[in-house]
């Protein structure tokens, strides 16, 4: 059984692999692509299109730059801010604030894809 104490449930996210730390960057599906694979989330890659659906960019629609594992954050695109300076710099969004849009077409992600929906049809039939 796993703890239920917080510092030890914070151990584990900041102690966990990058195959684990992978997982924890799942982001819900839009209803039109939960309808149509089957499932409500899955972890978000580079070149998807998400919109932010919380926050100072809520309604934010652009794809995923880049996804940081480390900080459990996504960059998207359109979303920074302005430095002092007048430079801009991308201000990472957690991907709990996001839904996923489209998705980008990948051969390894149309296995999943196809291999999640089929569990999926399964259990409803």
């Amino acid at each position: 059984m796993v703890s239920r104490q917080p510092r030890k449930q914070r151990k584990r996210l900041h102690a966990a692999p990058l195959h684990v730390r992978h997982k924890h960057l799942a982001v819900p599906l839009s209803l039109e692509l939960r309808q149509k694979h089957g499932f409500r989330s899955i972890p978000v890659r580079k070149g998807d299109k998400v919109r932010v659906m919380r926050g100072d960019f809520m309604k934010l629609e652009g794809d995923v730059l880049e996804v940081d594992t480390k900080r459990r954050r996504i960059i998207v695109a359109g979303a920074a801010t302005r430095k002092a300076d007048g430079t801009e710099v991308p201000r990472p969004v957690s991907p709990s604030k996001v839904m996923v849009i489209k998705l980008k077409p990948d051969k390894e992600r149309d296995k999943i894809l196809d291999r999640r929906s089929k569990v999926g049809k399964k259990g409803s039939g």
